[in-house]
């Protein structure tokens, strides 16, 4: 498995919300590429960018800290957050990012995933996120009456590289993560599925690593920051087999 760490930029800085809540963001480093450098150091193999303010613009807002962390770093790094067309996908893979995210498209236009998919092979994931078992669109401002697994269903056979599965009531709560819901979506499709929301604890680690679903990997944020998890010790754990 692989650890993701979670970069989520909002104006510029690094951040963690709370639930997604942009009101309730806690700054953690205002110097983005540094923080991925540090992660970088510490032995991760991945990073998970996030434009928080381009999730609700509906198109690139962070990009200069974008590029500037792809220029920081030697490992790949996965971005969601405002990419909701081809011209969007191409722009960033171009600059160096091994793998787009998308997201409120999954929902509104499905033809564009299998598009991109099928352009850009191993470089396209979906990010289903979901409250109560349904998912969230628009920077999760929006719950819509689809369930996540129906969703990742209609994508088995298109190509896409991963399903990032995040539990909207876990994330940045420090409760846990929901392992139960997310072992039965990795269980239920072929596609890679990697963990996010509520992981606060090594614990948590092994919870998700012996769930008896082929996770690929898991993301954290705000514990990597304020301590609870060691990025080196946990991407060792993650990487030992089970």
């Amino acid at each position: 498995m692989i650890l993701y760490p979670a970069i989520d930029l909002k104006d510029g800085q690094c951040v963690r919300l709370v639930r997604g809540e942009m009101s309730a963001a806690t700054v953690f480093n205002d110097d983005p590429a540094a923080q991925a450098r540090a992660f970088e150091a510490a032995g991760c193999a991945w990073l998970h960018l996030v434009d928080l303010n381009g999730a609700f613009a509906g198109e690139p807002v962070n990009g200069a800290a974008v590029e500037a962390i792809l220029g920081a770093i030697t490992i790949p790094a996965q971005l969601g957050g405002g990419i909701r067309d081809m011209a969007t996908i191409e722009m960033w893979l171009a600059k160096g990012l091994r793998r787009a995210i998308l997201g409120t498209v999954v929902v509104r236009s499905p033809e564009l995933v299998r598009e991109a998919a099928k352009t850009f092979p191993g470089r396209v994931a979906v990010g289903i996120d979901a409250r109560d078992g349904m998912v969230a669109v628009e920077g999760w401002a929006e719950t819509t009456d689809i369930a996540a697994l129906d969703l990742a269903r209609k994508f088995e056979d298109v190509g896409v590289a991963a399903i990032i599965y995040t539990d909207i009531d876990r994330d940045g709560a420090m409760q846990g993560p929901n392992v139960e819901a997310t072992a039965a979506l990795a269980n239920a499709v072929s596609i890679p599925v990697i963990a996010s929301g509520g992981v606060s604890s090594m614990e948590n680690l092994r919870a998700l690593k012996a769930c008896g679903a082929p996770l690929n990997g898991v993301i954290s944020g705000r514990a990597l920051y304020d301590g609870r998890i060691d990025a080196a010790e946990a991407a060792k754990l993650l990487r030992e087999h089970a």
